[in-house]
């Protein structure tokens, strides 16, 4: 009896470097420990397995692992990209000023994947970049969600709204255990949890401003 085939999606994860983007990618454990590196594009890729209501898929997610130092990524790293996270700190506000930068690059090779932007270090208490002011996906159709990598905190939610996008089905769900990860680094309160879920909740109801500069 013939194995049924998985099936495997390029997630490409971009952001300014410092972010928390590999700490995301390596909470992880077959992200941590089952990882191949494409030299001649300067990529790590690491194969992220989750079982949902529908079998199991899975991410390809290119890390960049630093690269965005040295300027804009090369077309190669985002040719048949299917999916992206695009992720800022929310204790830097120079790395959400530099979203756009990052959404366009993506936009330009990859048109019309699905994307999730992600507000990462929300475990740390000096927030510079408060939900209130973060618009840019409202402004362009993108999922969003506050995140900590350091705690776990919302790490399956980007992957769950790609899979139900790419899959087609807005029902799809993990199956329970289905994210591997290694223990929280850090823990967040549930006051805090709370206080952040308010602050989500309400920025969505503020209206967009005309211009498009959200400081």
């Amino acid at each position: 009896m013939a194995t049924p085939t998985v099936p495997k999606f390029k997630l490409i994860v971009v952001g300014d470097g410092g972010v928390g983007k590999t700490t995301f990618v390596k909470r992880h454990l077959t992200g941590e420990f089952e990882k191949k590196y494409i030299a001649t594009i300067g990529a790590e890729v690491h194969p992220m397995k989750f079982y949902t209501t529908r079998g199991e898929i899975q991410f390809d997610v290119w890390d960049t692992a630093g690269q965005e130092k040295y300027g804009r990524l090369r077309d190669g790293y985002y040719i048949q990209g299917q999916c992206a996270i695009i992720m800022f700190d929310v204790t830097s506000r120079i790395t959400y000023r530099n979203v756009p930068d990052w959404y366009r690059d993506l936009s330009r090779v990859c048109v019309n994947v699905p994307m999730v932007l992600c507000g990462n270090k929300v475990d740390v208490k000096d927030r510079k970049v408060p939900a209130k002011l973060i618009r840019f996906h409202r402004k362009h159709n993108l999922q969003y969600y506050d995140l900590s990598a350091k705690s776990n905190y919302n790490y399956e939610k980007p992957f769950l709204w790609l899979a139900r996008q790419l899959v087609g089905d807005p029902q799809l769900q993990f199956a329970a255990g289905c994210c591997g990860l290694l223990p929280p680094m850090v823990v967040i309160d549930k006051d805090r949890i709370a206080q952040l879920e308010k602050e989500m909740d309400e920025a969505k109801n503020i209206s967009l401003p005309d211009d498009d500069d959200d400081f």
